[in-house]
């Protein structure tokens, strides 16, 4: 079949809030092809594997449900085309296994961290919140980072489906570590432009907030 389209990759998509729909796809698929491009990687792999990262979103395991629809849509293509897909999408969170080993992988990886974070993030952080009915500030971030501590995704996990768990709680408890896992050098540059956004931004929000600013 000829090269996945977007116009193909959105029928797709049925469903998702604001933090997931197709924008989120078409974001990611532009940001990895940069980070393609940057790092020597095969553009057509990495294409493909973005506009199809998030095709069965509803599934709890979505990356390997997703990666097993996509080897469905390319059977007609070369197998070691559709493997190197169907790897950059079943490879593509950071909370779950396989880890990326190809580096089509890795810049897919790279692309869907960035989305989550800067001004993007701080974005679909607050339409989640709302969403969710969670209270869009409790405590500063000094606070929250004393009351969270060593155990992050331990809190996250336990505290991330309370109203009183803000996009600050978000921004400690995943945002600013999604960082620390980045596998290529053109997403670490572009990733400390982000991370220096949003602790502006969280600052100032601490500081609006107490009535200071």
């Amino acid at each position: 079949m000829p090269d996945i389209t977007p116009e193909f990759a959105q029928t797709l998509y049925t469903e998702g809030d604001a933090a997931h729909a197709f924008d989120h796809v078409l974001r990611v698929t532009r940001l990895a092809e940069h980070i393609a491009r940057r790092e020597g990687a095969d553009i057509r792999v990495v294409r493909a594997a973005g506009l199809l990262h998030d095709c069965v979103r509803h599934e709890h395991d979505h990356h390997l449900a997703a990666a097993r629809r996509a080897r469905q849509i390319l059977a007609d293509e070369d197998p070691a085309f559709v493997e190197a897909v169907a790897h950059s999408i079943a490879a593509h969170r950071f909370s779950r296994p396989p880890a990326p080993r190809t580096l089509e992988a890795q810049c897919l990886a790279d692309a869907d961290k960035l989305d989550a974070i800067g001004a993007i993030g701080i974005a679909r952080a607050f339409a989640f919140a709302g969403h969710h009915g969670n209270r869009l500030w409790a405590a500063t971030l000094e606070e929250i980072e004393n009351t969270v501590g060593e155990d992050k995704q331990g809190y996250r996990e336990r505290w991330g489906g309370t109203r009183n768990y803000t996009p600050g709680h978000e921004f400690v408890c995943k945002l600013a570590v999604l960082t620390e896992g980045l596998y290529t050098a053109t997403a670490r540059e572009i990733a400390a432009r982000r991370h220096a956004f949003m602790v502006e931004f969280f600052r100032r929000l601490d500081a609006e907030a107490l009535g200071l600013a």
